[in-house]
């Protein structure tokens, strides 16, 4: 078996010091591919996938399993490899809206959950061990994670104060420095509109026009100069680490990484936080051989134990009920990990509620305008 990176892969992941969870023994699959290619975020998450999922399959089976880390353009790449009736990727991980959008336009296949994931170790059916999560036809849950802000605890120029809501982003004279964002509208024009003055419940009411948009990009207008663009979820820690960016957005388990296994000094901000999924998605267009390797890789890493095993390496809430109960401790730091979650109370006093369908609808027409305004 090998683990190699796709060509836009900047982790070494074959060279990463696996300690992985033993795999039970795996009902044979029948006329599959012997390698396939898995599409995920790169960093740590896919570190916590490799240990938890890839390297147990692999060893079960014999799979060469080749990581990229492109998910960041999985719409765009998967439109391009349909177009051109190539497709070369076998299981891909977006965040949910993405897969509405893939499933939509008939780009990712559709998962009967109870015939083609296994069932909860009491027996009960995966549809309902996964329950609302379950929100498209094509998508296979696989976490509960939270895009947040993290900020350097050392900053002189805050004279010993310290961020305590979401609109500390906005406020360059209280908290001067640089501003680390996601380059994209999704999150960043929910924060503006709520420390623009808009309530919670009408974000998207709001955003559903012109004029909230034009108020969204005019908030995010306050701090442009102030901003380095990320698109990488990696990012954020780096810039965080180096002292380039006083506060920045990420992943709230990119931020678990730099905080508690790197020590740097960073704390996190919860307030705020958008709860998102990420999955898994099949595309359409694999033959069969392709697609078998596929569901049977599927079957074994959304099982309860595999969910669970992912915990032990990054912060993010399994997406199986029956997971939860078997979140522990870190495989390699030894703390435990469910206060480190988003979902945690102590974290999840003021949360934001993502609106998948609204963005699965709006966001070709929201990136257009907001890389226009980007360019502006």
């Amino acid at each position: 078996m090998k683990f190699t990176t796709g060509l836009s892969g900047a982790l070494a992941l074959s060279a990463v010091a696996l300690v992985a969870t033993a795999a039970e023994e795996l009902p044979a699959c029948e006329n599959c591919a012997d390698e396939m290619t898995i599409v995920s975020w790169g960093g740590a998450y896919s570190n916590s996938q490799l240990q938890a999922y890839h390297k147990p399959y692999s060893e079960a089976t014999g799979v060469d399993i080749v990581n990229d880390e492109s998910s960041a353009e999985a719409v765009a790449k998967l439109r391009a490899m349909n177009e051109a009736n190539n497709v070369t990727w076998d299981v891909v991980d977006v965040v949910a809206a993405d897969a509405m959008r893939l499933c939509d336009e008939g780009l990712a296949m559709e998962i009967d959950a109870d015939e083609q994931l296994e069932p909860a170790p009491d027996g009960t059916p995966a549809s309902e061990d996964f329950g609302e999560l379950m929100v498209s036809d094509c998508f296979v849950p696989q976490i509960v994670y939270s895009t947040t802000f993290g900020y350097r605890t050392d900053v002189e120029a805050w004279g010993g104060k310290t961020p305590e809501d979401i609109c500390a982003v906005f406020d360059t004279a209280t908290f001067p420095g640089k501003r680390a964002l996601e380059k994209r509208p999704i999150n960043n024009v929910e924060w503006a509109l709520l420390c623009d003055g808009v309530a919670k419940e009408d974000v998207y009411d709001v955003l559903g026009t012109d004029e909230g948009v034009t108020q969204a990009l005019a908030k995010l207008d306050t701090i442009k100069d102030d901003v380095i663009w990320w698109s990488a979820g990696a990012e954020t820690p780096q810039l965080l680490a180096d002292g380039e960016a006083v506060i920045g957005s990420t992943y709230n388990g990119r931020l678990f990484s730099v905080i508690e296994e790197q020590k740097q000094p960073v704390a996190m901000l919860w307030d705020a936080q958008v709860f998102d999924l990420d999955g898994w998605i099949i595309p359409e267009g694999l033959s069969e051989e392709r697609r078998n390797r596929a569901l049977h890789y599927l079957r074994f890493a959304t099982d309860t134990q595999r969910l669970a095993d992912q915990s032990q390496y990054i912060s993010y809430g399994p997406a199986r009920a029956s997971s939860a109960p078997l979140v522990g401790k870190h495989a390699e730091l030894g703390i435990d990990m469910a206060p480190h979650m988003p979902t945690d109370p102590a974290n999840a006093s003021n949360t934001f509620l993502y609106n998948y369908e609204w963005w699965a609808d709006n966001r070709d027409d929201l990136d257009a305008k907001f890389q226009s305004w980007l360019s502006q």
